[in-house]
């Protein structure tokens, strides 16, 4: 009896349906941009990595967790997709040097696109930490300073601060030494200011996303100020 009661405490964000619905949105779009970054897109003069068109979608189902759920519940997700792109990644690996059918001839096409360099892995990874949990730390003091008012000010500043933070050091690890100093500069603000004119515009949507689920998870979900840790 005493198991079941506290399978039942809906006090627990993680058995809201909710929850793992944002959750899974968060990891999918992490997921999938870590994918599809490899092609290099061309708007114009301005060369972008295609995972712009996804990555983002990631910073805002982030805000919502933080908005909703607290900071010590979207780090916990951030943590969660950290270690699903680590997964992804060994499998792809491990597809990658099983011997392939003599008759397939996709070894170096899978090669070149999925088997992402070393080095670009590690900056996309170390970008992802930085970048995720600043935008989620920054959101909640912004949370706790506007006493949960003004919610497009912390989407957009905890976006301009996450979304900095990731752009610089995945261009600077990544590229360093093989684009001048001053081209890491400028591809990272392009970058940066492109992934933040997305979150602005997406700005509706995260309140309509917001208010959405504060009816559904009003029960459950105490619409507080929730202070990080530490």
């Amino acid at each position: 009896m005493e198991t079941m009661s506290k399978f039942e405490d809906r006090s627990d964000y993680s058995y809201s349906i909710w929850f793992v619905i944002t959750t899974a949105i968060f990891v999918t779009a992490l997921l999938t941009a870590n994918i599809i970054s490899v092609k290099l897109a061309s708007f114009g003069r301005l060369i972008l990595p295609a995972g712009i068109v996804v990555f983002p979608i990631s910073y805002i189902a982030g805000d919502v967790l933080t908005e909703i759920y607290g900071y010590r519940k979207a780090r916990k997700v951030i943590w969660l997709g950290f270690f699903c792109n680590l997964m992804m990644v060994g499998a792809v690996w491990a597809g990658g040097i099983l011997p392939p059918a003599s008759f397939w001839d996709g070894q170096g096409a899978y090669e070149k696109i999925l088997l992402f360099a070393p080095r670009l892995l590690a900056a996309s990874f170390i970008a992802y930490l930085a970048g995720e949990i600043a935008n989620a730390y920054i959101m909640a003091r912004m949370k706790v300073a506007t006493k949960g008012r003004w919610l497009w000010t912390r989407t957009v500043g905890s976006t301009l601060i996450g979304q900095g933070i990731d752009s610089f050091i995945f261009i600077l690890i990544a590229f360093s030494g093989v684009i001048p100093p001053a081209g890491l500069v400028v591809t990272a603000i392009t970058q940066w200011v492109v992934k933040c004119a997305y979150e602005a515009a997406a700005t509706p949507f995260t309140y309509l996303a917001v208010r959405f689920l504060r009816g559904r998870e009003g029960k459950i979900v105490t619409p507080a100020v929730d202070p990080p840790e530490g």
